[in-house]
């Protein structure tokens, strides 16, 4: 009945949790069910929505919708829609003007991964991913492109409160495993899961090595603006963020990249909002061609774009949101140390990786996946899974902090708590 491509991914799940994220909504913890579960596995940041949703609201009932919003725009994006774009990415994440005619916007990062894997890519090439990496990527540069992906696991140096570990030796140890297979380089900062980022002299040796061996380097700055306060209290990785984008602009290369969504500074992922920057005008060119498919409501262009143009309320806005977002990050990282869980000490994002590899009998998948399942059976507290992400030890959990509110994470971290301390 189906094809071949079709029964197959009928029988994959997208993540391999799931069926456990179904069970749990059926079952959501609230006042009126104070046993409920607690879903801190998906990638999503609730921490502002009422406040977001109001300005929104007055901005679709003060404001005279303009009469281009009811016909088609172009495959790239509304113009007004990329020039407010263009004008907010410099201000708040380049520090620099850039130009909106080289941006393509699409719907949903998801979208914009996998139109760029469609371009850069023929079936049988390689994205690489320094692990762990989100999960999905692999099936947003396979399921059409029919890319495959490899994950740098090995690091010369360890994980710390400092920048990504990642270095040129990793690329060429990857490139002669590789060959001219090694097609694409993604790079997210700060990063999924880790919360890393690069420094500046890691991305200028990063582009050059790209350049030199023709590899496309695209860096994913979906979390740029969702970074923690420096000077609060119990942050430990305070290093500098450089974005991309100025590098990308002095270069000025073919094989250099920047992606961006809506979805996770500003938590409307179900708006569907994905930016492609890039000063390579074939690739726009197919992009553009590709991108028919993946379309964003042009009304949901024009309200993001009225919103982008208050820069005061915009710049309130993330102010308050890297507050909160280091409240729960604390909150989580509280807990862990109170059980002396190890942790990677983040720069920003939405998570804390961590490891609870003392808590399993031997340091295995199996029982990584085990312990993880009997979390949930037991807390009803349902994390990501621990499968996918290209970590080379069983035992390491990715925390999510920004999709529930304060008290319901600290609801979390109590049942979390007594669980393991049950365990110890």
């Amino acid at each position: 009945m189906l094809s071949q491509r079709g029964r197959q991914t009928a029988d994959e799940p997208l993540r391999p949790d799931f069926a456990l994220f179904n069970r749990a909504a059926e079952n959501p913890y609230g006042p009126e069910n104070p046993t409920g579960a607690i879903t801190l596995c998906i990638a999503e940041n609730h921490l502002q929505w009422p406040y977001l949703r109001d300005r929104l609201q007055e901005i679709a009932r003060m404001r005279p919708w303009p009469d281009w919003i009811a016909a088609y725009a172009s495959l790239a994006g509304a113009p007004e829609f990329r020039e407010s774009v263009a004008r907010f990415v410099g201000l708040h994440i380049a520090g620099q003007p850039l130009n909106a005619d080289l941006f393509c916007a699409s719907a949903g990062a998801t979208a914009v991964v996998e139109v760029s894997a469609l371009c850069l890519g023929d079936a049988g090439d390689y994205a690489v991913f320094p692990a762990p990496a989100y999960q999905a990527y692999l099936p947003d540069i396979n399921n059409k492109a029919g890319l495959l992906r490899h994950d740098i696991a090995e690091y010369a140096k360890p994980f710390g409160s400092g920048y990504h570990p990642l270095s040129v030796d990793e690329l060429d140890a990857a490139r002669a495993t590789l060959g001219d297979r090694f097609r694409m380089l993604v790079l997210t900062q700060p990063d999924n899961p880790t919360g890393a980022v690069y420094s500046e002299d890691q991305l200028r040796a990063f582009t050059d090595w790209c350049i030199s061996h023709r590899i496309h380097l695209i860096v994913n700055e979906i979390y740029a603006l969702s970074q923690f306060r420096r000077d609060a209290p119990g942050i430990d990785n305070r290093s500098d963020y450089t974005s991309f984008l100025p590098l990308l602009e002095e270069r000025d290369s073919p094989y250099l990249h920047w992606w961006y969504s809506f979805s996770k500074d500003f938590g409307v992922s179900g708006f569907r909002v994905g930016l492609l920057y890039s000063r390579n005008e074939t690739f726009r060119r197919a992009y553009t061609n590709f991108n028919a498919p993946h379309q964003i409501s042009n009304l949901t262009q024009w309200l993001l774009a009225e919103l982008l143009r208050d820069d005061r309320w915009v710049t309130d806005f993330l102010d308050n949101n890297r507050r909160l977002l280091t409240a729960a990050y604390r909150s989580v990282a509280d807990t862990l140390d109170e059980l002396k869980v190890p942790y990677t000490p983040a720069r920003g994002s939405l998570f804390v990786w961590a490891d609870f590899s003392g808590y399993l009998p031997e340091r295995t998948r199996a029982a990584s996946e085990k312990l993880w399942g009997e979390i949930f059976t037991h807390t009803g507290v349902l994390l990501t899974a621990p499968g996918g992400l290209g970590q080379p030890d069983a035992g390491w959990y990715r925390i999510v902090y920004s999709g529930v509110g304060p008290e319901e994470l600290g609801e979390a971290m109590r049942r979390l708590r007594e669980f393991l301390n049950r365990l110890a």
